[in-house]
């Protein structure tokens, strides 16, 4: 029997088209291609300083209890959290990394007849959230990268179910400030939700930037993600929650999986929240980090897009795509982001001094001979 094409013609029609998220090769497989042990990868926003010291201890003592289920209901975790943010414990949905809390969003709110609202450049997941449940995504153009709320606010129309909004945005680091954000809640209408992604907002040092979770307070329409991937350096976890009106919350729960975030993942989130001497550093490396990348495309006469994430994107004014296989085959690994709309562009992870040093020679190298 000859079924190619079958299985997808069975599919949601909103699946059919779509290109699935294409994460980076392992590292490991990585070096073996280019034959080297050496590789820096600065490609995904992680914390280069890796997990505190004292998580990794925990975790090693929990192995004993492996064989039991995690807490369901993350108890403990939650409670942590919810004195931590000034919060009560049903305003918060744990996820198996904030991306999952951002589908458990998704499948609650938008399906056909539905539109959710995106800024051109935004994280790749929401489009490929809306339009996996056959959604359809309205995508506004930016203002120099920066997204434009007034254009958004001008898109919003009877179907708008959802509107998601990264602050900072991954892969442009632009953001928006508490100022803009009152104005945009205060003309949205109270029947659209918006997803106001913080995975970044650790890293932002602006007295103009909001805290989502104060917001919230004030709108409850208004839900706030977060993660413990980048600035606590628990990405191998994967660990995130959201904190929202209950009701909101509620129905997220109806769809979350059983036991969706694991025993290791509950024990060194909530050892992290205590981690404040480890959060100071990995925020002074990355404003330090960012710094020398800046002088470094300065030097090279590039542009970038000012970031205040851990990361960096640069224009390369041509095809980046050619400058990331060479640099690749130096040893340094970054991120072609062609898929957001930005071919000439590579995003470049923060990572320790002598990475980032190894990242400048080698980009410097790079162009020195593509000139030659």
């Amino acid at each position: 029997m000859n079924s190619a094409g079958l299985f997808r013609k069975l599919a949601r029609s909103g699946l059919q088209n779509l290109a699935p998220y294409k994460p980076g090769k392992p590292i490991e497989e990585l070096e073996r291609e280019i034959g080297r042990g050496d590789l820096v990868k600065l490609a995904s926003n992680e914390n280069p300083l890796g997990p505190p010291a004292r998580i990794l201890a925990a975790i090693s003592r929990e192995h004993r209890n492996l064989a039991r289920y995690p807490d369901g209901g993350a108890f403990y975790l939650k409670e942590k959290l919810s004195g931590r943010l000034g919060v009560s414990p049903e305003m918060i949905t744990l996820g198996n990394g904030s991306n999952d809390v951002l589908e458990m969003l998704a499948r609650a709110f938008l399906g056909p007849g539905t539109e959710a609202i995106v800024s051109k450049h935004c994280f790749v997941v929401y489009p490929l959230l809306t339009r996996s449940l056959g959604a359809n995504l309205v995508e506004i153009e930016t203002n120099d990268f920066q997204p434009d709320l007034v254009r958004t606010l001008e898109a919003v129309s009877e179907k708008t179910r959802m509107i998601f909004l990264a602050n900072p945005n991954n892969p442009t680091g632009t953001w928006v400030s508490k100022k803009e954000i009152i104005y945009f809640m205060n003309n949205l209408p109270s029947s659209v939700l918006v997803v106001l992604d913080e995975a970044y907002f650790e890293y932002v040092q602006s007295e103009q930037y909001p805290n989502g979770i104060d917001l919230q307070k004030d709108y409850e329409n208004l839900i706030v993600t977060r993660t413990f991937s980048k600035a606590y350096g628990l990405a191998g976890l994967r660990i995130g929650y959201s904190v929202s009106n209950p009701e909101i919350a509620d129905l997220m729960n109806r769809l979350r999986q059983p036991f969706n975030v694991n025993s290791l993942s509950l024990v060194a989130a909530g050892l992290a929240l205590d981690e404040k001497d480890f959060l100071d550093e990995s925020i002074s490396i990355n404003t330090n980090g960012m710094k020398f990348l800046e002088k470094t495309f300065g030097r090279l006469d590039l542009e970038y897009i000012c970031s205040a994430g851990n990361f960096l994107t640069v224009d390369l004014g041509q095809n980046a795509l050619p400058i990331y296989e060479s640099l690749l085959q130096k040893g340094v690994i970054v991120r072609p982001i062609e898929v957001y709309g930005l071919p000439n562009h590579l995003r470049v992870s923060i990572g320790l001094p002598h990475e980032n040093e190894r990242f400048s020679v080698a980009l410097a190298e790079v162009l020195s001979n593509l000139q030659s």
